[in-house]
C-alpha cells in the first residue's frame, strides 16, 4: 500500500493521561518507571529502531490509516529532537511555554514516506543519544521545574521524561503488531 493511496487520519487526542495510569494500547505504565530511567530505556529503543529501520518492508504500510516502518521512525527521530528541545527549555527558562508542533503536519511537510531509511536511522540514533544524555545531566534539583505545552498542559521535567517515553514506547508497540 503506497503512503498517497492511504491517507493518514491526523491525531488528535490528548495523551497527557498517560501519566496517571497505564496504557491499554502498549501496556505502558508510568507509577513502574522512575523519571531517572528514562534515558536508558531511550537509548535501548534507539537501538531497536535502527534494526527496525533496516526491514526490507521499511517502506510498506501494512494496515490502512498507520504508517509505515520509516514514517514511524522518522517521527521518532523528530520526538526526541522536539523533546530535546523542551526539556532545554524548561531547565533554561523559568516556566517557557513550549512552541506547538504539529505532527501530522511534519509528516507531511518533509515527506517521511520518501526518506532514505539508513540516514533515518543514523538520525534517530544520534537525537536519542542527544536526548538521553540531556535527561542524565538533569541536576536532582531541577526534575521539578515546568514548562506549558501551547494547549496549555503542564509538565514537569519529570513527568514529560515519562510522557516523552510512553510516546516512543507506543510506536515500538504500533510497529510490533506490523
Amino acid at each position: 500500500m503506497e503512503p498517497a493511496d492511504d491517507p493518514i487520519e491526523p491525531d488528535t487526542k490528548d495523551w497527557t493521561w498517560v501519566l496517571h495510569r497505564a496504557c491499554q494500547e502498549c501496556g505502558f505504565n508510568p507509577s513502574a518507571l522512575h523519571h531517572t530511567a528514562v534515558a536508558n530505556h531511550i537509548r535501548d529503543d534507539a537501538t531497536a529502531w535502527v534494526q527496525r529501520l533496516n526491514r526490507s518492508d521499511v517502506t510498506v504500510r501494512t494496515r490502512p490509516g498507520m504508517w509505515s516502518v520509516l514514517e514511524y521512525g522518522c517521527h521518532i527521530r523528530d520526538v526526541h529532537r522536539i523533546f530535546d528541545h523542551r526539556v532545554q527549555l524548561m531547565l533554561t527558562e523559568t516556566d517557557p511555554r513550549f512552541p506547538n508542533w504539529d505532527q501530522d503536519a511534519t509528516a507531511v511537510a518533509d515527506d517521511y514516506a520518501s526518506q532514505d531509511p539508513l540516514v533515518v536511522a543514523t538520525e534517530l540514533y544520534d537525537a536519542a543519544t542527544v536526548v538521553a544524555d540531556r535527561y542524565d545531566g538533569v541536576p536532582d534539583d531541577a526534575w521539578s521545574r515546568r514548562g506549558l505545552r501551547s494547549n496549555g498542559s503542564e509538565f514537569t521535567v519529570a513527568t514529560i521524561a515519562l510522557y516523552h517515553l510512553h510516546d516512543i514506547v507506543h510506536h515500538a508497540h504500533d510497529v510490533a503488531s506490523m
